[in-house]
Formats: C-alpha cells, structure tokens, sequence
C-alpha cells in the first residue's frame, strides 16, 4: 500500500510538474521571440490578416501593412503575400484589404500576390506556404504582432519553410500596447496547435480587432 501511495504520488507530482513547467516555457519564448525576432532576407514577405471593414483595414492590420512596406522597401524580399479570408457578408478579403493599402503606398501588383484563404493563422499558414511550395520560394518574413511571431514563426518552419519575423512597431498588437493578455492567449493557443491539433482539432484562433 505505501508504494502504491509513493507511486500515486510521484505521478501526481509529475503531472503538476508538467502543467506549470511546459505553459510557463512557452511563455517565456513567446515573450523572448516578441523582443528578440528580426528578419533575415528571405524569398518573400507575408502579411498575416486581421480585421477589416469594407476595405479598410484595422489598425493592428494597418500596422503589419505598414511593416512590410519598411521591409520591402529595404529590399529584404522581393514580393509581399497578403493573406486572409472575407467574413461571412463582407465584400472585401483581409487579403485584398492588404493589397489595396500597399498599392496605394506605390507597390506595384505584380509585386503582390493575393490569397484570399485563411481565417486564422493554421488555414491562413497552410495557405501562403502552399502557394510558396508551388513557386518554389523556400523562406519568408512574417509581419505580424511581436506575441504572435513565436506561433506564427513555429507553424511556417512545421509546414517545411525558413521563417522569420517582423514584429509590428507601431498599433495596438505592439510590446508597449499589449501585455501578459496577449501572452497567455498565445500560450494557449501555440499549447492547443501542438497537442489537440496533432490530432486534427483545429481551434480557431481568430481575433477581430
């Protein structure tokens, strides 16, 4: 009886163990990755979707559109991926959103290539790097909030490509406006796509801001 109770304990111990340790792991990489990220030239930028409204975008998706504009600018890929779905009613994609608002920056369109898929980062990163496989582009700059990098970055390199990230300097996803909220949805989020989603459970992360 008492090495069942010393086993029984130990099991317990293990799992309290695992609960605390792992979530607060990811945390902490999520919150290194939002500090640290930086971009390296890569085949291509992506702007993750956000929200839109009948053509406009959001001010957390204006500020990812604003950042690969900085990159492209700079020459670190030589074409943007705008990506993201229309909602249920709406006449614009967050894709097309984002191709509108960098063509009137004075990006030309066929520097651009639209893909109006995704509804969350998993289908909207199934998505672009479908089409990169297609092209036989191999890395990528993601422009997206400093919190997201580390699940965006994690999914892109899962599905066989080299990604990088830029994080949004300006808005309401950057370090300064955002905060442990963020991280812990991102924690669960990343913890949900590497467990449940292994199996083919796919929980929606989206967010309309």
């Amino acid at each position: 009886m008492f090495l069942l109770f010393k086993l029984f304990r130990r099991i317990v111990a293990a799992f309290l163990l695992v609960i605390i340790v792992v979530p607060l792991f990811v945390a902490l990489r999520i919150w290194d990755t939002g500090h640290v990220a930086a971009p390296i030239k890569s085949d291509a930028i992506v702007i993750l979707g956000a929200a839109q409204y009948n053509g406009r975008p959001s001010d957390l998706l204006s500020a990812r559109i604003e950042d690969a504009q900085i990159l492209f600018s700079k020459g670190l890929a030589p074409r943007i991926l705008t990506v993201g779905a229309a909602a249920s009613g709406d006449a614009y994609s967050e894709a097309q959103t984002s191709a509108s608002a960098l063509f009137k920056g004075g990006i030309l369109p066929r520097q651009v290539k639209i893909i109006p898929v995704g509804k969350d980062t998993l289908s909207s990163t199934v998505a672009y790097v479908s089409y990169m496989k297609v092209k036989g582009y191999t890395s990528v700059i993601i422009a997206t909030d400093p919190y997201h990098c580390y699940r965006a970055i994690a999914m892109a390199r899962d599905l066989g490509v080299q990604a990088t990230c830029a994080p949004t300097t300006n808005g309401p996803g950057t370090l300064q406006a955002t905060g442990i909220r963020y991280i812990i949805r991102e924690t669960g989020a990343y913890l949900a796509y590497k467990t449940v989603g292994r199996f083919g459970i796919h929980l929606t992360d989206q967010v309309k801001k």
